[in-house]
């Protein structure tokens, strides 16, 4: 077990320096700076491989906040015909320092700006000739406000005077690679079809190269890929059709051109909950899914999973929605929601950024981006499942050199959470002093000194949420 966290541990390490796209040091006066990780291991509470027993718990979803300003902008463009299911990619640029968006809508459609509820439900909705999606670009300091700049690159009606980047891609998942040496090599995109392409700023882009021998896959999805320090690949994340309906199917490649098909690595358990597409990162040290979850009501939901390896993948309290939809219908996020690729962490908050729309998939629906926030390592966390005794986590035995440790936890009032460290024989060796209050990487506090190259955790949680345990020299 020893060699097994170890291995993990190296995989978090990789993880935090690679996908530089999501862990920044931002500037920007709307965001805190987040500290350097790089020395710290860090524990989320939902890998299971770090749990040894559970009493009286239960792992839930972390509660998301929507933003005020939401959405944080529609369809107000002459192009921007039907966002549909929007297809947003996110990062926050810290070579740039401004907030980057791509997203995909329909700039050829029937729109349904200005439709009522009885319009809506009088008349099936069905593409308009000629149908045709795009990628837009649009950019915000903070993240919240948004532009949409006029670049002259692709002709809409007889104007350049658009955001539109490239005409006819559908599905387009776009990352910036720190990973890749070659600079116009630095935004890779993979698409519908299966196809990719390259890109020195994100905007101007070569020629698509269509994928071969990956089998059929439509791809009509909203596509993401990422590298992947621990098997030193790119992972690609698209969608197939099975026994069940949708399904997330994984590829592989180590140059971003040659793709091997492996398989699908998430089924629907329910068809009204089908897999419709799942932007995967890393987060400390496991693979962290937002599933979008087509089905009931012909309406799309948003779950969460988590991975090992990117190959085996499990649902996280299946059939509770992770950003929940509105339902109040023809408000903002009513019908669908879409969580972009991907999210941007802050010192303070995860940022989740998701396609929003009004009404169901199949009708006439307007969308929008907009913004739900989770407390930091907020995705999941152990509570109590009956409230009268509390509930017990016991980690698996975790390699130890004198480290200090700190825990992210939510506390209620009257809450507490106690950490111990206990031996084989389940017996307190060092004993914190109690957590009473909400923290986030807070330090503890040992009534005796921690004398061990390794210890076992043990957390008695009453009226709290515990999300995450690391360690700091």
């Amino acid at each position: 077990m020893i060699y097994i966290l170890a291995n993990r541990n190296r995989l978090m390490t990789r993880c935090i320096v690679v996908m530089t796209v999501i862990w920044v040091t931002l500037s920007t006066s709307s965001a805190d700076a987040l500290e350097d990780d790089s020395t710290r291991n860090r524990f989320l509470i939902l890998d299971a491989r770090i749990i040894a027993s559970v009493e009286n718990a239960k792992l839930s979803l972390g509660i998301v906040k929507k933003h005020k300003a939401n959405p944080l902008f529609g369809e107000d463009k002459q192009w921007e015909k039907r966002f549909d299911n929007l297809y947003g990619n996110v990062i926050y640029d810290k070579e740039d320092k401004i907030y980057k968006c791509w997203y995909s809508p329909f700039i050829v459609d029937r729109s349904a700006k200005g439709m009522t509820l009885k319009e809506r439900d009088s008349k099936k909705y069905g593409p308009g000739p000629g149908r045709e999606m795009a990628i837009c670009y649009a950019t915000s300091k903070d993240g919240i406000v948004w532009e949409k700049p006029e670049l002259g690159l692709v002709e809409y009606k007889g104007n350049k005077a658009n955001n539109i980047i490239w005409r006819k891609p559908h599905g387009a998942g776009i990352f910036k690679d720190y990973h890749d040496s070659d600079p116009n090599r630095r935004y890779k995109m993979i698409k519908q079809g299966v196809a990719v392409s390259f890109s020195a700023d994100g905007i101007k882009w070569s020629k698509e190269i269509r994928l071969k021998d990956i089998g059929r896959i439509a791809g009509d999805t909203h596509n993401n890929a990422f590298w992947d320090p621990e098997s030193k690949k790119y992972v690609g994340i698209t969608r197939t059709r099975g026994r069940r309906g949708r399904e997330v199917t994984r590829l592989e490649s180590d140059d971003f051109v040659r793709w091997k098909n492996t398989g699908v690595v998430l089924e629907a358990q329910d068809k009204g909950r089908q897999p419709y597409a799942m932007p995967v990162f890393c987060h400390g040290g496991v693979y962290i899914g937002l599933v979008a979850l087509f089905g009931h009501e012909d309406r799309t939901r948003s779950g969460l999973a988590w991975s090992p390896d990117t190959k085996v993948w499990h649902h996280i309290q299946h059939g509770t929605d992770l950003i929940p939809n509105s339902e109040k219908k023809l408000e903002y996020d009513y019908g669908c929601i879409y969580p972009c690729a991907y999210p941007v962490f802050l010192k303070d908050e995860i940022r989740l950024y998701y396609g929003g729309s009004d009404y169901k998939h199949g009708g006439w629906r307007t969308g929008n981006l907009s913004l739900a926030t989770l407390r930091p390592d907020g995705f999941a966390g152990y509570e109590q499942e009956l409230t009268d005794k509390p509930a017990v986590i016991t980690t698996t035995v975790i390699p130890y050199a004198g480290q200090e440790i700190r825990v992210s936890a939510d506390v209620d009032r009257g809450g507490s959470i106690k950490v111990s460290i206990i031996d084989d024989k389940r017996q307190d060796v060092a004993t914190a002093r109690t957590v009473s209050k909400t923290v986030t990487d807070g330090r503890l506090k040992w009534k005796t000194k921690i004398s061990t190259d390794k210890v076992r955790l043990k957390f008695e949680i009453n009226k709290a949420k515990l999300y995450s345990f690391s360690y700091a020299e």
